[in-house]
């Protein structure tokens, strides 16, 4: 059944009537395929509510919309809970992109000041900016990302209105790249640095300065973190990825084959599979076999972003630690459940054949999420036609598109917030004001949002009086979050004590201890270092977690240390089939490949751990063109006295590495060509 627009109109207000806050009260759920109207016309927010289809016990409060704010594409909040948007004013407000690189950009700051949940008051703390993307607001400044420039602007006297704005970096993105391929996000993460996505830099605030460094790019749009620090991103048409490890380690040996670890994939076969509850053909690919399913609805993910772990308090304790992720192609809010298997992280769909919030309305284009400082979760929904750039439309989505007017009109945008039956919000934070004493008890808040703003203060302020308190709360607090938060707020003032890693290193909680052989890495380099004992002592800790990190952390151990060459052939031998360890082990070892490999083949008997490391330490020793120790695999693979496994291993990597792409800056091998390798393998005119 396909309702006209005026049927659909009168339904939509019937059901605003009849039910009050909308469908997602009172429909059957899971919800299904919906009636839709052949248009797709403009609806109020208060219509557009009515579209929408939650579990039950579950819907959206309006926030904020039109004519107040305009193209809202991200938000961030300050230490008083007040929320800043960004406003792409000049995104596509036409086919043409007409005006994309005209100054109509801005930043926005939101109050609520009567308190009854709705943004009353507006004031523009910077406009003049072309296509903004990121946004963070910190005791020093407001960090707005306008590729290529990352800007700190400051408000001086207090009006949320910037004064004045000074360049951190002229290399966040690209100038003329494309608008959907560009550095965003500015994640202040547990460890204090900012994450970036789409960019391969992040940075953090030392002293009052900003340290840029390089890393790995990594994601398309958003970033987030868990309680235990980890950062999660997602691409397009995959869910979900997490770092494992941080990429920074990765960045140690530009010979390796794979960074499993880092940006670590949490697909499965079902986690991609969408469900929304209207036909949604105005994707870019829709004539493609497979992308829709036979009754229209998009099949698959196809511009999944900005992850959010959900880490509040207000909404029911079932989502504390999910992973929201939306999906505006297909009008959409994904829940995704993250638990810990015993040997890594694994995710899974919420529900079967149903999604978080979906709507009806073609025009809800959920475009970023984000935790709130009253405990809940925050949706921004761009309200915009199109959602593709122009770059990548095709004629069959440009036909997708006029055929139901959503290239006009342009200029609205709002701003949601989800709550349960039962919520009921927290009051402003009013951080800002609190001494470094209270914001140390802050540090134990249920609510995440508010345990990193009061770290991050703590951190900004440096105010090292509060180490003593800190010390107390790293050590015994009964919350391991306490405890990690504490830890890092140490290190941000560099007021942590090597006791005090010892001791974190010892905790009952896994993520605690995997933060302390982070922090104990400040001390690994110093012969003869308690602290290096205390790290080699974890080669016996039984969690994955732990011997992830433990296999990055040892390559921060002098080079040549005899104790260090030994815990990477412990952890190869004993895990070498899993590529995370391996690679974590290999990160720290560039230079030393050849002699770990040599201790590996010392050994006569096989085991598939040995096997396998061989293999990937053959590969890496070949991909850095080393030339002696090629040479010497080479004539290991030739020499028929070796025992058969070894030369087997030992060719199997020369052949994963002839086959890769160099990494940037290193040369193909040049003395092991196809035909050498052929000609040294068992049975071939080498042997």
């Amino acid at each position: 059944m396909i309702l006209k627009r005026t049927s659909l109109a009168a339904l939509l207000v019937t059901a605003a009537i009849a039910t009050g806050h909308g469908f997602q009260r009172n429909t059957p759920w899971p919800p299904g395929l919906q009636p839709v109207s052949d248009d797709s016309p403009v609806l109020s927010p208060e219509q557009e509510m009515t579209t929408f289809f939650m579990p039950p016990g579950y819907h959206v409060e309006l926030v904020a919309s039109e004519p107040m704010i305009e193209e809202p594409i991200v938000i961030d909040w300050d230490a008083d809970g007040r929320l800043w948007v960004i406003e792409a004013r000049g995104y596509m407000r036409d086919l043409a992109a007409s005006g994309e690189r005209e100054p109509v950009g801005r930043v926005s700051v939101l109050e609520d000041t009567d308190g009854d949940g709705r943004m009353d008051k507006k004031t523009v703390f910077m406009d003049g900016l072309i296509q903004p993307r990121a946004l963070k607001v910190l005791d020093h400044g407001v960090l707005i990302g306008e590729p290529p420039n990352l800007w700190l602007a400051h408000d001086t006297n207090g009006d949320l209105v910037a004064a004045g704005k000074e360049l951190v970096a002229d290399t966040y993105g690209t100038a003329l790249a494309n608008v959907e391929h560009n550095a965003n996000s500015l994640t202040w993460a547990l460890d204090n640095w900012m994450y970036t996505s789409e960019h391969n830099g992040y940075l953090r605030l030392k002293d009052g300065r900003f340290d840029y460094q390089p890393t790995l790019a990594r994601g398309h749009w958003g970033a987030s973190q868990d309680d235990a620090g980890r950062i999660y991103r997602n691409t397009n048409e995959q869910a979900l990825f997490v770092d494992l490890l941080p990429a920074r380690y990765f960045m140690r040996n530009p010979s390796l084959l794979r960074t499993r670890g880092s940006y670590e994939s949490l697909q499965n076969p079902e986690i991609n599979r969408v469900w929304p509850v209207r036909p949604t053909r105005g994707v870019n690919r829709g004539y493609q076999d497979g992308i829709l399913q036979p009754d229209g609805r998009l099949a698959r993910f196809t511009s999944v972003c900005s992850p959010i772990v959900y880490r509040g308090d207000r909404l029911p304790a079932e989502l504390n630690g999910n992973v929201f992720v939306a999906e505006p192609a297909a009008n959409l809010v994904s829940r995704l459940i993250v638990s810990d298997n015993g040997t890594t992280l694994e995710s899974k769909k919420a529900y079967e054949g149903a999604e978080f919030l979906a709507s009806t309305d073609e025009r809800f284009r959920p475009v970023y999420l984000s935790n709130a400082p009253d405990g809940t979760l925050y949706i921004v929904d761009a309200y915009h036609g199109i959602i593709q750039h122009k770059g990548f439309i095709t004629e069959y989505l440009r036909d997708q598109i006029l055929s139901r007017k959503l290239d006009q009109p342009s200029g609205h945008g709002r701003i949601y917030r989800v709550v349960h039956d039962g919520t009921k919000r927290d009051g402003p934070p009013a951080l800002s004001k609190k001494s470094a004493a209270q914001l140390v008890e802050v540090l134990a808040h249920p609510n995440g949002w508010r345990r990193d703003t009061a770290q991050r203060l703590l951190v900004e302020r440096g105010d090292r009086s509060i180490a003593p308190a800190l010390t107390a709360k790293a050590e015994r607090a009964p919350d391991w979050r306490t405890r990690l938060h504490a830890l890092w707020t140490l290190d941000g003032i560099d007021a942590i004590e090597p006791a005090t890693v010892r001791h974190a290193l010892g905790d009952a909680s896994r993520d605690v201890r995997v933060a302390a052989l982070q922090l104990s890495e400040r001390w690994l380099a110093r012969a003869g270092d308690p602290m290096q004992a205390a790290v080699l002592d974890k080669l016996s800790d039984p969690d994955w977690a732990v011997r992830h990190q433990l296999a990055a952390t040892i390559g921060d151990l002098p080079p040549g240390l005899p104790a260090r060459e030994s815990a990477m052939v412990t952890l190869l031998e004993r895990f070498g089939t899993d590529p995370l360890t391996v690679d974590a082990v290999l990160s720290g070892a560039a230079g030393a490949e050849p002699t770990l490999l040599g201790r590996l083949l010392d050994a006569t008997e096989t085991t598939p751990g040995r096997t396998a490391a061989v293999t990937t330490l053959a590969a890496t020793i070949v991909k850095g063109a080393q030339d002696q120790p090629v040479q010497k695999i080479l004539g290991d693979v030739a020499e028929q006295d070796r025992p058969q496994w070894q030369r087997e291993a030992l060719l199997a990597g020369l052949e994963a590495a002839l086959a890769s792409k160099p990494l940037p800056g290193t040369a193909p091998p040049r003395s092991a060509p196809a035909a050498a390798v052929a000609a040294a393998a068992p049975g071939g005119r080498g042997g």
